[in-house]
């Protein structure tokens, strides 16, 4: 093809002005002084400042390396990061894939120095001739330079500066790459270089993209592999083998031909590599990043909110992200990927995801705190009948939906109150039906409280009850005496100790005169740790998800870690087992839900108005506790309108409606796990062995509506 004279004039003004760089440049390498003026025209004396004010040393920022979520198995949870990058030495690369590279960018980059004049020169005239850039001009250390300023560029204008199209930025890489060349060896330069550079489709570094494009490593990568990633440095978005398969196959062959033109293969190699098929698109294998992407993306989520949470991570939350996503951090964490799945497991036999109710489940290792399960009905995203929101955990964490009143699982908690101050189990008290508490004085912390209306009532036994066949029963007017005996202080403390509190404020729980019936607003994981406090015999854990945090070079990073106390006496636990251990039995509230020759122990909780009904409920293993809830504001009765499973919920309550999801992932994971059993509490404790059966009504008395606490 015939060059106009536009075409022509435009070369030879770039071969001119090369020439004028060239000989600039080999002063600077040569350390002289150049008199700028005439050369570079108006900007010359800021050229010159800028060039003299350089240091002689080029400091490099660490790379931004992915940082990967690991699961208690090991397996990967999620991956984290700015630019998915995977840093491997040069003995790691394969040595076609040094060659191509070197061929494709600068030929003679083991013979010359920072600038390559001859080779610059030979790009130049090929590329004019050829109508397209087909060769490097920049010297391979120089363009690492480059890469390494955009990549330390943290603003807008620090990235613009660092690619504007002028000779000041031209001369200061060039400094820099004269400085670098002092500083390494080629061979460190090159494995910097690979490590560095954009390969195209979200790959950063040779390892990631051999990773990606061919399900391999940089060790193993063939000719036409190396071929095409070394092809994608100049234009890694136009040259996207997933992008366009025709262009990048012309690129990856301009590659092959220069190796061959070079003796870096033979001609027999290069014909078999322009006839291998580029890419399989369909082996591409996907990079998915951040918690959206996650196997488990709710826990995910939480992690990261632990995570922005640890000042070892950074000094500020926006520090601690960068770092997150750009230290190759390897972040072990609790889950438990068997108890996940039989907690999901329970999910997908007993609900749906297009339910107007929403359902969840948490489950604790007690005496750890270690959290191995967290599940939810309504799947992660902004489609229909998905949820960003975790229904879990508490508004203060990320997505956190900050719980749903807990009913009678409140009771527990008036339950080890009662033991601390000396009530046996086999206190009675005469429990009607209904009871007549307006105006009636409850000691709180700081005084009383009173409610002038308040006349609640039962929806299960009444009569003159022991604790424990209250607790079976669910006897409300029973613990709300109880719970006057007592005083709301000691309640309100030891809930505080095991953890609870207002998971929309962050507040304590309220002390009012139904606070044994529920109060607040609080978390299948709050409350699943709660009860793991009994279990574990009264030390209570910190729940924990993240179990240690190593950075790229296998140095741990400290955490917050294990973090147990003893905060009940070992006998007061040991008696609040035993009691809820009776729920767990024929008659009792839970019993249909026993499974086993295990100790179990367990409590039902329903809301008034039924607006959400519970199962908590631990074996000395594990401990589990699952909500059902109309998680849309304002929150509805479930026993209108609202499905569960995609059946009405007729009539909701803690034990048939939130219990059988409790069963099933209780029975699924506890498999494996040695039997253990609860310990006996002292004999005062427990009181006469064999009290009297109650007096009064038969269980399944239809309560009025709307049905009080359970």
């Amino acid at each position: 093809m015939v060059r106009t004279d536009r075409g022509g004039r435009g070369w030879a003004r770039s071969l001119i002005l090369f020439i004028g760089v060239s000989v600039l440049s080999g002063a600077l390498a040569a350390g002289l002084a150049v008199p700028f003026a005439g050369f570079a025209g108006q900007g010359a004396a800021d050229v010159a400042a800028t060039v003299e004010n350089l240091p002689v040393e080029f400091q490099t920022d660490p790379l931004a390396v992915r940082s990967r979520i690991l699961a208690a198995d090991g397996t990967l949870i999620a991956t984290l990061y700015e630019q998915n990058r995977v840093p491997v030495p040069l003995g790691s690369v394969s040595p076609i894939m040094r060659k191509a590279i070197v061929a494709i960018e600068d030929s003679r980059f083991y013979e010359h120095g920072a600038l390559d004049l001859k080779g610059t020169l030979r790009a130049m005239v090929r590329n004019q001739t050829g109508g397209e850039v087909q060769q490097g001009g920049s010297s391979i250390t120089q363009q690492f330079v480059k890469m390494s300023l955009v990549e330390k560029a943290r603003t807008a204008s620090d990235r613009a500066k660092a690619t504007e199209v002028s000779y000041q930025r031209k001369l200061t890489e060039l400094r820099y790459a004269i400085a670098v060349e002092s500083q390494l060896s080629k061979d460190e330069i090159l494995e910097r270089y690979l490590n560095l550079a954009n390969f195209g489709d979200g790959s950063y570094g040779v390892q990631a993209a051999a990773q990606h494009y061919f399900r391999t490593t940089a060790e193993k990568l063939t000719l036409p592999q190396a071929a095409l990633l070394a092809g994608l440095v100049k234009n890694p978005t136009g040259y996207d083998p997933t992008n366009d398969l025709t262009r990048s196959k012309a690129r990856r062959d301009v590659v092959i031909k220069r190796m061959l033109e070079l003796g870096v293969i033979t001609v027999h190699q290069a014909n078999q590599a322009l006839r291998t098929p580029v890419i399989d698109l369909a082996t591409v294998e996907p990079v998915p990043n951040g918690c959206a992407n996650s196997r488990y993306p709710f826990y995910c989520d939480y992690v990261v909110s632990k995570l922005l949470a640890n000042p070892a991570l950074g000094v500020t939350p926006k520090d601690r992200d960068h770092y997150l996503k750009t230290g190759g951090l390897l972040i072990r964490t609790s889950i438990d990927p068997q108890i996940q799945a039989a907690a999901q497991a329970s999910i997908d036999k007993h609900s749906k995801r297009t339910d107007t109710s929403a359902a969840a489940i948490t489950i604790v290792e007690p005496g750890t705190g270690l959290v191995k399960a967290m599940v939810q009905s309504k799947p992660y995203g902004n489609g229909r009948n998905h949820t960003n929101y975790n229904y879990n955990v508490e508004k203060s964490y990320a997505g956190g939906f900050g719980g749903f009143q807990n009913g009678s699982t409140m009771k527990a908690f008036t339950i080890a109150a009662a033991l601390s101050r000396g009530i046996p189990m086999d206190y009675r008290i005469n429990s009607p039906e209904q009871i007549d508490l307006r105006n009636k004085k409850f000691k709180t912390c700081t005084g009383y409280t009173r409610d002038p209306t308040y006349q609640p009532r039962n929806s299960t036994h009444s009569g003159d009850l022991t604790m424990v066949e209250a607790a079976r029963f669910s006897t409300n007017t029973y613990f709300l005496q109880l719970s006057q005996r007592t005083g709301l202080c000691p309640i309100a403390k030891i809930a505080a100790k095991l953890g609870m509190y207002n998971g929309q404020t962050g507040e304590p729980l309220d002390q009012v005169a139904s606070m044994t019936l529920g109060v607040g607003y609080v978390t299948p994981l709050m409350l699943s740790n709660a009860y793991a406090t009994f279990a574990a015999r009264g030390k209570y854990c910190k729940p924990l998800v993240v179990t240690s945090i190593r950075d790229k070079a296998g140095k741990p990073i400290p955490g917050p870690g294990f973090a147990c106390k003893q905060v009940l006496p070992r006998a007061v636990a040991d008696g609040v087992n035993r009691v809820l251990s009776q729920v767990m039995m024929p008659g009792g509230t839970g019993g249909r839900l026993r499974f086993g020759s295990r100790d179990m122990a367990g409590k039902t909780g329903t809301i008034q108005q039924n607006l959400a009904v519970w199962f908590a409920g631990y074996t000395p293993n594990l401990a589990a506790a699952a909500v059902v809830a109309d998680a849309s504001l304002p929150y509805t009765n479930l026993m209108f309108h609202h499905t569960l499973n995609g059946v009405d919920i007729a009539d909701p309550t803690g034990s048939g409606t939130a219990g059988p999801l409790w069963e099933s992932a209780m029975q699924g994971a506890i498999r494996g796990f040695p039997v253990e059993r609860f310990v006996n509490p002292p004999k005062r404790m427990i009181g006469n062995p064999n009290p009297k059966p109650p007096d009064s009504k038969k269980p399944g008395t239809k309560p009025a509506k709307p049905r009080p606490n359970t």
